[in-house]
């Protein structure tokens, strides 16, 4: 095998060459401290990879996303989210007795363990969806001790993931209930997985809510969307934590709080907001456009550029495709897709944007979709959680299973003061 050599002046140390399955190429600098005293600074782990993994793959350089193999394309416009969430987590397609199986543990799990529903009525009104989501994942742990002694323990593994991936939909629409003030819709065991999601948010006494087949496919195909995207954040933050040895669901609930942030999973939130004020404001895009390259103006134009991808966000694309079709087909005229539509084609043909690789991303569109299936825009970051249950779940069995095994322990360079007195008394 080859290697890189370190040059570091007195001695030179030799690091071995890691290639992937799509070519992608590492250092692999497991052994350079032992070897040298030295190790690497990288601020926010950018050129750092943490952990092999067969499950997700990105380049962003050609805008590719594949889910163990398949495009996303494929499975965004064909599978059901179940079909995926089962592929993640267990790194197949199920069978027809495996599908049998597996809908039966989600319809088995989808209901709450009455004490936990208590918890919904003791919370102020004014809660995030998101705050409520992470407290009750974490609770699992306390009602369901007994499955996460043996996480190596197949039949143990299938029904822990079973029971996140089916109770985090029935949690999540509660806690909007509870947020507007409207009694608990329970789940029924007659409708498939997204169905069953629709009818406990939009159900209501008042109301009652007839299932639209065309939303019901596009819920299937956002989460499928978000359902794995390789080691960012909130996915390295369930490794992270999950690499102690905690069980399953604190390391989840750990990756949703990670996720609420503004920078990740709260970003289609802050796109939402961004062409609401433009909109009431009557900001000309050209405006807009020049505020956003003006570091002093305070503008932040929200949805454009990735970490990851330098160029167009596969998923994107879907989503902006389909939030067209949508508004079309309704004969619905939405000002804010009009704003982002108008926003994209000046960024586009903008020198500062073209040079910089600012592409509109994933969280551009899909805050625009989602309101335009009704969902409020808090709830916006608990759908983005939802989808992302089976890639957590798949990561972190990924994590338990590899060898050797490695708690999460992160080096640093110290830059404090070399010696200090304590003042006294």
């Amino acid at each position: 095998m080859a290697n890189a050599r370190l040059d570091l002046g007195s001695h030179t140390v030799e690091l071995p060459l890691v290639t992937g399955t799509m070519g992608e190429k590492a250092i692999d600098i497991t052994n350079l401290r032992k070897d040298s005293g030295f190790i690497t600074l990288d601020s926010g782990y950018q050129n750092t990879g943490s952990c092999k993994s067969a499950i997700t793959f990105v380049d962003g350089d050609k805008g590719i996303l594949k889910y163990r193999g398949v495009n996303i394309e494929d499975l965004a416009t064909n599978a059901r989210f179940t079909e995926v969430a089962y592929f993640l987590v267990h790194g197949k397609f199920a069978n027809q007795e495996e599908r049998s199986e597996f809908s039966q543990q989600l319809t088995e799990n989808s209901m709450l363990h009455e004490d936990m529903i208590k918890f919904f009525h003791s919370v102020p009104p004014t809660a995030h969806p998101m705050s409520i989501l992470s407290t009750m994942v974490n609770a699992m742990s306390i009602f369901y001790p007994q499955y996460f002694v043996d996480e190596n323990d197949d039949e143990v593994y299938k029904l822990m993931a079973s029971r996140l991936i089916s109770k985090i939909r029935t949690i999540a629409a509660f806690s909007y209930k509870r947020s507007i003030g409207e009694p608990l819709v329970y789940p029924r065991h007659d409708l498939p997985y997204c169905s069953n999601f629709l009818n406990m948010m939009f159900d209501s006494p008042v109301k009652p809510y007839e299932i639209d087949p065309e939303t019901e496919r596009l819920l299937n195909m956002i989460l499928t969307l978000h359902a794995d995207h390789e080691q960012n954040c909130s996915t390295s933050t369930v490794r992270l934590v999950g690499s102690s040895k905690v069980n399953l669901y604190s390391s989840v609930c750990a990756g949703i709080c990670a996720l609420w942030g503004p920078l990740h999973g709260g970003a289609n939130q802050e796109v939402i907001e961004m062409l609401e004020l433009i909109h009431r404001e009557k900001l000309p895009v050209k405006s807009v456009i020049e505020k956003s390259k003006d570091k002093n103006s305070g503008f932040k134009l929200s949805g454009f550029g990735h970490r990851v991808y330098r160029n167009f966000d596969p998923r994107m694309k879907i989503l902006k495709q389909e939030a067209q079709s949508f508004l079309k087909n309704r004969n619905m005229d939405d000002p804010l897709m009009n704003i982002a539509l108008e926003l994209e084609e000046a960024a586009l043909k903008d020198e500062y944007f073209i040079e910089r690789k600012l592409y509109p991303n994933v969280d551009f569109y899909s805050g625009i979709l989602y309101r335009e299936m009704g969902f409020p825009t808090e709830m916006f970051t608990v759908l983005f959680a939802m989808g992302r249950m089976p890639g957590w779940i798949a990561q972190w069995k990924e994590m338990h299973d590899s060898v050797p095994f490695k708690i999460g322990r992160p080096r640093q360079v110290y830059i404090g003061p070399a010696e200090a007195v304590y003042p006294g008394r």
